[in-house]
């Protein structure tokens, strides 16, 4: 992308001469009252911890480092335990330690949206914009009961926070623009006005970015561009009452160096209705509900981005070359319902509350031998009940337990094939504090089933028979058993932090890839799926140390570890990713940060050839690397801020454990991994009004 189109961009000019303006006026601010605002911290690592270190907290409006995020997936990688599986530039499918797809619950304010793509192409945290949130949650392992379909992994909440107003403050919000190498031009921004009883929210963001270099210097197909704008209506008569009315839309493109195919549409639409009512009683603290319904449309094709492949075929006796451009379409539509009740007294509290799913699922394809119109193949409907109970047995020690029942049916409409199942989840924690050493911990046991996900019966060749149509119902439910513990503690200048947990999971879906009739559904590859149930262990941790060497100068590092195996086979689990490090040093003053990043990875040689999750497979050990990043930061005015910062500062070249092949049409090897991006170098400034 040529420079001067950065310019000429609407929403980056508003936000400049937004931020041109401010600066004089937040300058004269600072003269005549005399105020400080501190630099912000660019973000390279988990830092905040709640609920004795089991939930982690990130705040998505800060800068972080490797360059700021295009999805949810590409935050979450900041998060200690987190991973991806690369595609290209944009939308890789998170992973946390070790474990993928729907064993993650990702929620955006409290409610599901599914992705359509059979192989994923478009993740759930694909169409999550992390800025345009003011919070993320992530509660680690099977420690709540609170949502529909409890994940065995982790639960992650991307919230946005009810806005407070009043007559001496009727509007307030928050602008970006991002500017990195390869043509990337990020604007986002978000805007509330109202007063004490209403208030009309907008969060809108375009990001876009041409394909990158990797360290040799070769070009990785990874181009994109994307838009979401969100709009909430909210009345709030009185302290404890809150009704918000909220609608989005979004699309975007993009060029996917790991696939046959590439992403020409993800287009979102949501509407929700929530309601929050507090202090109903001396016992009755909270009632919430809410209502979101959301439809993704996604298109995936290979000749809109690329030039398609070229067929083989005879005319009039005569062998010719000739493009074969096909596409699919995919759709989803879910709708989500929760009501929950948060009651207190004494010593006890309680959340309990019922939820309901239904989503259904269609598709086509469309290519010269082939003209499938759109049609549903799948509707999903479960129900469930749930409650959460806490007590508080003395000054340092918590009990808090949890139960759920869902009750899940899946239709195959094509096969005219049906599935039911009740599935149970359960937790027991023991919380302390010990106010006197700074120090609190955990211990935890869990129980989760999870049926088998759409892309596990939908987009596999068999299942445990071996046979190509009973996949639907020969896959048994996942039932895994895991204990959680875990600490935190800080003493002075000293700050540490550990998560550990280990896990019994019985009939693990475990998905083996080999070559099928029914072809690869875009991997990359002529391999396509198979899904078999095996039981397996895991365990692994995640931990860190901080210390403050002086007022200015900090230092953390952190490491992350996950080990899975087949107990079946005694191989072990794939696709997991490998021991990693990260060095943070940070040279704080008031108005001005200097930061650096050091991540070390190391090989990953427990691998199981060809056996992987439904994006991805392991093809080979991985190689150890590490990444040198820098960052700086400077408050320019009083709510105005400068953050900038070079990744992969010595230009390596080096691919990911968790790294799609690339795709043959843009002339990679057979199972050749794509190569990340090499140097980078990008500029954010922001600001508050």
């Amino acid at each position: 992308m040529a420079q001067p189109k950065f310019f000429l961009q609407p929403l980056t000019a508003a936000i400049c001469v937004a931020c041109y303006s401010g600066s004089i006026q937040a300058q004269q601010i600072d003269t005549e009252d005399n105020v400080q605002q501190l630099a912000p911290v660019v973000m390279t690592a988990q830092k905040a911890n709640d609920a004795n270190g089991l939930i982690v907290r990130a705040d998505p409006k800060q800068p972080i480092q490797p360059v700021p995020a295009t999805d949810g997936a590409d935050y979450l990688q900041s998060i200690a335990g987190f991973s991806s599986v690369k595609n290209g530039g944009t939308n890789g499918d998170v992973t946390f330690r070790g474990m993928f797809g729907s064993r993650i619950k990702i929620l955006t304010d409290g409610t599901e949206n599914l992705g359509a793509c059979p192989s994923r192409m478009d993740a759930p945290t694909s169409y999550i914009q992390p800025e345009s949130f003011d919070r993320i949650t992530v509660t680690k392992g099977p420690q709540t009961v609170q949502y529909a379909n409890t994940g065995s992994a982790a639960t992650v909440i991307f919230e946005r926070q009810k806005p407070k107003l009043s007559e001496d403050q009727s509007y307030f919000g928050q602008a970006s623009v991002l500017l990195g190498s390869y043509g990337r031009l990020d604007q986002n921004i978000e805007a509330v006005a109202g007063d004490e009883q209403k208030y009309i929210r907008l969060n809108a963001n375009r990001s876009e970015s041409n394909s990158y270099e990797d360290g040799n210097g070769d070009k990785v197909p990874s181009a994109w561009e994307r838009w979401n704008t969100d709009l909430a209506l909210g009345w709030t008569p009185d302290a404890n009452t809150w009704l918000e009315l909220s609608a989005g839309k979004s699309d975007g493109e993009a060029l996917y160096a790991g696939r046959d195919m590439d992403g020409s549409q993800f287009a979102r639409e949501s509407l929700g209705l929530r309601f929050e009512k507090k202090n109903l009683t001396d016992v009755i603290k909270k009632v919430e509900g809410q209502v979101n319904y959301s439809y993704n449309d996604h298109v995936m094709d290979n000749f809109r981005l690329r030039t398609p492949p070229l067929m083989e075929m005879e005319h009039d006796g005569h062998k010719m070359n000739m493009p074969n451009p096909s596409e699919m379409q995919v759709t989803r539509r879910t709708l989500n319902s929760r009501l929950a009740v948060t009651s207190e007294w004494d010593k006890l509290s309680l959340i309990t509350g019922v939820d309901t799913q239904q989503n259904h699922h269609a598709g086509s394809m469309k290519s010269m031998m082939m003209n499938m119109p759109l049609t549903t193949n799948m509707k999903f409907n479960s129900y469930g009940a749930f409650g959460e109970l806490g007590y508080k047995l003395n000054d340092r020690y918590k009990l808090v337990s949890g139960v759920r029942i869902d009750q899940v049916k899946i239709e195959a409409l094509q096969l005219n094939e049906d599935r039911k199942e009740t599935l149970p989840s359960a937790f027991i924690r023991l919380e302390s504090q010990h106010p006197e050493h700074d120090a609190k911990t955990y211990i935890g046991l869990g129980y989760v089933e999870r049926v088998p996900d759409y892309w596990e019966l939908f987009s596999t060749a068999h299942g445990n028979s071996g046979m190509p149509t009973p996949t639907f119902n020969d896959l048994d439910t996942e039932k895994t058993l895991q204990l959680d513990l875990g600490y935190q503690h800080q003493h002075g200048a000293l700050k540490s932090w550990a998560s550990a947990y280990a896990g019994l999971v019985n009939d693990y879906i475990l998905m083996s890839y080999h070559n099928h009739a029914t072809g690869g559904h875009g991997h990359g590859s002529s391999f396509s799926a198979s899904a078999k149930n095996v039981d397996a262990t895991i365990a692994g941790a995640e931990a860190g140390i901080g210390y403050d060497f002086t007022d200015a100068i900090q230092a953390d590092v952190s490491a992350m570890y996950a080990w899975g195996e087949n107990t079946d086979t005694h191989k072990p689990l794939p696709q997991i990713a490998p021991l990693e490090g990260r060095l943070n040093v940070r040279y704080v003053q008031d108005k001005y940060t200097f930061g650096l990043l050091w991540r070390v990875v190391a090989k990953q040689d427990r691998i199981s050839l060809h056996q992987g999750n439904i994006v991805g497979y392991d093809m080979n050990e991985s190689k150890s690397f590490n990444t040198l990043a820098l960052n700086a930061s400077y408050n320019l005015a009083k709510d105005i801020n400068i953050a900038v910062g070079v990744d992969n500062v010595f230009d390596k070249a080096y691919t990911e454990h968790l790294n799609k092949a690339g795709s043959s049409g843009f002339g990679f090897a057979s199972e050749e991994q794509f190569n990340n991006i090499g140097r980078n170098y990008w500029a954010r400034m922001s600001m508050k009004f």
